[in-house]
């Protein structure tokens, strides 16, 4: 994101810099949670969120945490999706974190009985923390059981394994990301 052609092609496809960015019939959203709620509202029934107002304020609250928290982990843990580093060594910095969200996790899992976050179906809070399932992985991150379950059930979800595989196919560069501006 440092090279100034990055940064234009960026900058026409979200206005603030940051991705992901969605944009629909006319809409521009590039806040995670805010597409969140954005598809919650053009489609009540897919049951983004519980349906249960105490579930699915627990539900925004934990991807809050996740939007907005975990930086030590996102630092030590990149984002690598053709990545395997069985060996790595974490960052102690990071293990609060890692430790926050395995907490979460068993705390949900044991509340609203999984395989999900909030039980049977997924919701937006299982799409906020697919990106850490994928970290854990690649780095080999030491989970409990029931962590280890959860992450492997994320792992194994059909809309995470198309997002993946599509990305573990796309060249190293992008040719529409080296024009000029």
């Amino acid at each position: 994101m440092d090279e100034p052609g990055m940064r234009a092609e960026l900058l026409l496809l979200s206005p603030s810099f940051l991705v992901p960015c969605l944009d629909h019939n006319g809409a521009k959203v590039w806040d995670t949670l805010a597409i969140a709620e954005y598809l919650n509202e053009i489609a009540p029934k897919a049951g983004l969120f519980p349906s249960n107002i105490i579930e699915r304020a627990h539900c925004r609250s934990i991807s809050g945490e996740m939007h907005s928290g975990f930086a030590n982990l996102r630092s030590a843990l990149p984002m690598n999706l053709k990545g395997n580093f069985p060996k790595f060594r974490i960052w102690t910095g990071a293990e609060p974190d890692i430790e926050r969200i395995a907490e979460i996790w068993r705390n949900c899992i044991q509340s609203y009985g999984g395989p999900y976050l909030f039980g049977k179906k997924p919701t937006v809070a299982d799409a906020m923390y697919a990106p850490v399932c994928t970290r854990y992985k690649t780095y080999n991150v030491k989970l409990d059981p029931v962590c280890a379950a959860y992450r492997d059930t994320i792992l194994a979800w059909p809309a995470l394994k198309e997002w993946t595989k599509e990305a573990r196919e796309e060249p190293e560069d992008l040719e529409e990301l080296d024009v000029e501006f």
